[in-house]
């Protein structure tokens, strides 16, 4: 498969992760390998990538274009495990970290794997395809409650109640088993004179598949984690694509450059808790709009900047 897009952000991430020749750099996400080819043009013999996805056939296709790398090591897993995978390779430190949060063009542009509203489909949205739980099982097997918690609190669609009705009413018809099917039940949900407003199975399928995927819930850790390991003036950088993931990294980075619990009126710090980051980007690096006219995908994209003190 040809990869026609353009990593999101790419020279504002390259920029921002400082690469030094001989530095050790994650990019959890490998994805098409955008991203990761332009580390590696800056590397010398001595530097050294670390490319982790849970898709193995994302990995394939990533390991074909970074054919002539010698300096990269493929990971088979999820980055939410990053500390357990470079105590696996034996690094105890690296230069930085990248992590693009998006669904790779790799997987929008695999029709079969049910990602995209506007292609037909099996229910599926795994990112890694060795994992159970697919969105046939969250849209299918789900309560109602359940449903509409997912598509409140992911999707923050105003019609979620409504929406996780039509799906339960329809399912107990028959099993729903197409993106397309379940695109027909939203629009049935969604009145009309709202449907002008971006594609009205947008926020549903953005919240299916951050269930099926755990993608919110596993972020504090990582984030975490990647910060532990990376050497003093080494950078993390986070590239977001919805308003949650983004809120979470904000918060996030944050509690780790004031991460001190005392309260406010005390008259100094006794918690003993000090900063680990420095925060690089006040406000987030949102794409040019030449970059979103010409990628779409790249519409809601913000990059957030840490440095390790």
């Amino acid at each position: 498969m040809k990869f026609n897009h353009k990593p999101v952000l790419l020279e504002e991430t390259i920029s921002a992760l400082d690469i030094k020749e001989d530095g050790i750099y994650v990019d959890c996400t490998l994805g098409g390998g955008g991203h990761s080819s332009e580390i590696l043009k800056r590397l010398g013999q001595k530097g050294r990538l670390i490319g982790i996805d849970q898709d193995k056939d994302a990995l394939n296709a990533a390991s074909k274009r970074l054919e002539q790398y010698k300096n990269v090591t493929y990971v088979h897993d999820n980055f939410y495990n990053i500390d357990k995978i470079l105590d696996e390779l034996d690094i105890e430190n690296v230069d930085g970290v990248l992590m693009d949060l998006g669904v790779s063009s790799y997987q929008l542009d695999n029709i079969e794997r049910g990602f995209s509203y506007m292609r037909n489909a099996s229910l599926d949205m795994r990112m890694d395809t060795d994992q159970s739980l697919t969105a046939y099982d969250v849209v299918n097997k789900y309560s109602l409650d359940e449903i509409f918690k997912i598509i409140k609190n992911y999707g923050e669609d105003r019609f979620s109640r409504r929406i996780a009705k039509f799906i339960v009413e329809s399912r107990e018809k028959a099993p729903i088993e197409t993106t397309f099917q379940l695109v027909d039940i939203i629009k049935e949900a969604v009145p009309m004179r709202f449907q002008n407003d971006g594609h009205p199975a947008k926020r549903t399928f953005q919240a299916i598949r951050i269930e099926v995927n755990r993608e919110l819930s596993i972020l504090d850790r990582a984030v975490e984690d990647s910060v532990k390991r990376i050497k003093s003036g080494g950078r993390l950088a986070v590239i977001t694509f919805h308003s949650l993931e983004d809120r979470k990294i904000k918060v996030k980075f944050k509690n780790l450059q004031n991460p001190c619990t005392c309260p406010p009126d005390f008259p100094i710090c006794v918690c003993g808790k000090v900063p680990v980051i420095k925060i690089i980007t006040r406000k987030p690096i949102i794409p040019t709009e030449d970059e979103r006219e010409k990628n779409s995908r790249s519409r809601s994209a913000k990059l957030r900047v840490a440095e390790k003190i």
